[in-house]
């Protein structure tokens, strides 16, 4: 059984941000770079709850993980 694939736009949408490609580019830009020693859901930008979805996410190793690992990357500029 094929697990389900979530987009970066729903990635945004659950942390409550911008969605489209625009959006999601100009958050980026706006946060970049983060430093390698930060753990993305230390980063100082997330609100509380977002945080906490992010860390969740990644501690479950759910389908989101891969999406937080991406936008991890992004951020860092890799």
């Amino acid at each position: 059984m094929d697990m389900p694939t979530h987009r970066l736009g729903e990635l945004f949408a659950q942390l409550g941000l911008g969605s489209d490609a625009a959006s999601i580019e100009a958050f980026i830009r706006t946060h970049s770079p983060l430093a390698d020693t930060v753990k993305i859901a230390d980063a100082p930008f997330w609100t509380p709850a977002q945080a906490a979805f992010l860390r969740e996410k990644l501690n479950e190793d759910a389908d989101w993980a891969e999406l937080v690992d991406q936008l991890s990357a992004a951020l860092r500029g890799g």
